[in-house]
């Protein structure tokens, strides 16, 4: 799996949003082990204490649980991690809405394109109807 970071902004942000998203959308199970620190952070390419920070920082959230001598689990709290989701989801969104209004599109007309992209009808460079169906895959 890709880690696709940018300097413009802080790494430990990225990687905790990286990692939340692969608890999210079912890459790391409820439940589940993850990779060491170490093993993590040469995968993504940065320092362990920043990968040991985003780790941290999910382990605060409820996301992930250590056990001492057993490594990091994911959280099996379905409710947390479906809220998670959500509240992911209403950040894209929000986002969304906000740069079709920067281009001058009204809410009626973004509900317009949003329904011709779903129902396949979109002009070239829409994201194919697997997409929309939920047949993306990840990495």
């Amino acid at each position: 799996m890709g880690w696709q970071l940018n300097k413009n902004q802080p790494i430990y942000l990225q990687l905790v949003a990286e990692l939340q998203s692969r608890i999210v959308s079912g890459v790391y199970r409820p439940g589940g082990k993850i990779d060491a620190v170490r093993d993590l952070a040469a995968e993504a390419a940065v320092n362990p204490n920043t990968m040991q920070r985003a780790l941290a920082e999910l382990e605060q959230s409820g996301l992930l649980r250590a056990e001492r001598t057993a490594g990091r689990f994911v959280t099996e709290d379905a409710e947390l991690i479906a809220s998670v989701r959500r509240n992911l989801a209403q950040e894209k969104i929000n986002a969304f809405m906000w740069d079709m209004s920067t281009l001058g599109y009204r809410r009626e007309e973004i509900t317009a394109l949003m329904r011709e992209t779903v129902e396949g009808e979109a002009p070239d460079g829409a994201p194919p109807k697997e997409i929309m169906e939920g047949e993306r895959t990840h990495g």
